[in-house]
């Protein structure tokens, strides 16, 4: 029987398909892996921003994560989208309690068009909940900021953050450069060391999703087996690849083409 490694996504859902879940299952199941998931919250979004959000009770998100803990444990897990300090809670629980191992924290506060997606008392416990669980945090630089409480402006800058954040919370730190420093250079620090990942700037308004696409691709990664600093750089590669392929959908920042290396046969139109 062929063995196959699994991911879980716990994030919110996203119904233009881009981010979130959505997202994560593609990204995951494109990068080899069997995509579980536990939905955080409903978001009513597209291209051009949230209209509303819908989030999932404590109880019911608790009967999604023993749901999949419980039948097909993950080799790691993803958690994007946590909008309350109660689901927060659950999440913290039930991540020791299962004694679940490759946790990436992507601390999605805030959507890609502007919209903020996290509740003013749910940041520390974010901080302070999640945070310490984590094998890795993926914060942007406006992420970054919130979580150092400082301004962020050049690369030095960059690294002294994620060494912080590393040090504070005894994980490993990915910071995104992105559009708002450099031509989408990342830095990686880890176990004492810092490593730049390069990326060269792709022209194009459809980045819709980026974050959730890069944090679902090193959890697939580490499920795999791979250590911190190849999943990272596989992970870069798969989402500059998706993001070079060029698709355009919708009026807004659109999503970025997650199947760009699907097997031909497969997505032939009629």
């Amino acid at each position: 029987m062929k063995e196959i490694r699994k991911a879980l996504t716990i994030a919110g859902s996203d119904s233009s398909g881009g981010a979130g879940i959505q997202a994560d299952i593609k990204t995951m199941t494109l990068n080899g892996v069997f995509a579980t998931s536990a939905i955080t919250a409903l978001t009513a979004q597209n291209t051009t921003g949230v209209f509303d959000i819908l989030e999932a009770s404590p109880e019911f998100l608790e009967e999604e994560l023993d749901a999949v803990f419980t039948d097909i444990f993950p080799d790691a897990v993803k958690i994007g989208m946590v909008s309350s300090k109660k689901l927060i809670e659950v999440i913290a629980k039930k991540i020791i309690y299962y004694k679940a191992k490759n946790i990436v924290v992507d601390p999605v506060m805030v959507a890609t068009s502007g919209a903020k997606l996290l509740q003013d008392d749910a940041i520390e416990s974010l901080k302070n909940k999640l945070f310490p669980l984590a094998d890795i945090l993926t914060p942007n630089i406006p992420e970054a900021e919130i979580i150092i409480e400082k301004s962020i402006k050049t690369t030095e800058d960059m690294e002294k953050a994620a060494q912080e954040i590393s040090k504070k919370y005894g994980s490993a730190t990915l910071i995104k450069g992105g559009h708002l420093i450099n031509d989408a250079n990342d830095y990686l620090y880890s176990d004492g060391r810092g490593s730049w990942f390069y990326g060269k700037r792709i022209n194009t308004n459809n980045t819709h999703g980026t974050g959730c696409t890069l944090s679902s691709a090193i959890a697939s990664n580490l499920a795999k087996g791979f250590d911190m600093e190849k999943s990272v750089k596989m992970a870069k590669d798969y989402l500059s690849k998706a993001l070079a392929d060029g698709i355009d959908l919708g009026k807004g920042q659109g999503p970025m083409n997650h199947a760009f290396d699907i097997k031909a046969s497969y997505k032939e139109l009629a």
